[in-house]
């Protein structure tokens, strides 16, 4: 079972991310469950979606403790939450921020990390910092779990009017191709 947390604020569509992701990896044949999780429920709250995906039927709907991956949404939502808590050895950080992978404070949990600078992406697309379909394409090219085609027929089938459709599918494709992928303990060897 892979195993991936979302984290967000609210307003920026964490939820609605989780569920695209599920929809992409049904597509592809394998079983996959959207888990969201409301506190506040304000813009600007710190948020947090999950998703599970199996080759088998999933059966657990609890929060996820130890993800295999986390996806943060906002560069800003680490200052109020641990978001590397329950990190898996080796797992996967998938993080819009525009500083450089040097810049960054990472857990010794964290193997592979991708980054992207969703937010300035965002603007020029949307002109509001609404970066989570900018982050799907980010975990497509960072893990490999999904790949960039159930994505868009994912957001394809989703309930987009076209003009918000075509911009969404715009943001899913740079995120995929301006994401920087690190594989950790490797950068040394290079």
């Amino acid at each position: 079972m892979y195993e991936v947390r979302l984290h967000g604020r609210g307003g920026q569509g964490a939820v609605m991310a989780a569920g695209i992701l599920a929809a992409g990896l049904v597509a592809e044949g394998r079983f996959a469950v959207a888990i969201p999780s409301f506190g506040f429920e304000r813009r600007g709250a710190p948020v947090v979606a999950f998703l599970r995906s199996d080759e088998r039927e999933i059966r657990r709907m609890t929060n996820i403790t130890y993800p295999d991956c986390v996806v943060c949404i906002d560069p800003t939502v680490a200052r109020s939450v641990d978001i590397f808590a329950g990190l898996k050895p080796g797992g996967t950080l998938v993080q819009t921020t525009s500083k450089p992978l040097a810049a960054l404070e990472l857990s010794d949990a964290v193997g592979t990390v991708g980054l992207i600078d969703a937010i300035r992406i965002a603007m020029e697309i949307f002109r509001r910092p609404i970066t989570n379909t900018l982050m799907l394409g980010a975990f497509a090219r960072t893990t490999g779990v999904v790949s960039l085609d159930a994505l868009k027929q994912a957001l394809a089938d989703s309930d987009f009017r076209d003009a918000g459709l075509g911009q969404n599918l715009a943001a899913l494709d740079r995120g995929y191709h301006e994401t920087e992928v690190h594989r950790l303990g490797c950068e040394a060897a290079a």
